[in-house]
């Protein structure tokens, strides 16, 4: 079984961090789709972990989502103030 090099861990990481899809990042680093995402849930898991363990009450009076307005459907004239 192949095990990736950190270099290439981190190279992948770093990609889908910058918004590269799992196609591109297989042809810049060689690494295959299945591996690539298969990293992307472990590094997500450990994050999940690592929030858990430090982040505790948090009070949010702001919350900025741009990028995925239309994702869900939702324009400036379909929104409404949010009431706590």
């Amino acid at each position: 079984m192949y095990t990736l090099t950190l270099e290439k861990k981190l190279a992948v990481i770093s990609a889908l961090v910058e918004g590269s899809s799992v196609r591109s990042i297989e042809r810049m680093t060689g690494v295959h789709r299945d591996t690539i995402c298969r990293l992307l849930v472990q590094v997500g898991n450990r994050c999940t972990v690592l929030w858990d363990e430090h982040v505790h009450n948090v009070r949010v009076h702001y919350v900025q989502a741009d990028e995925i307005w239309t994702y869900v459907g939702k324009k400036d004239k379909h929104t409404s103030a949010l009431r706590t």
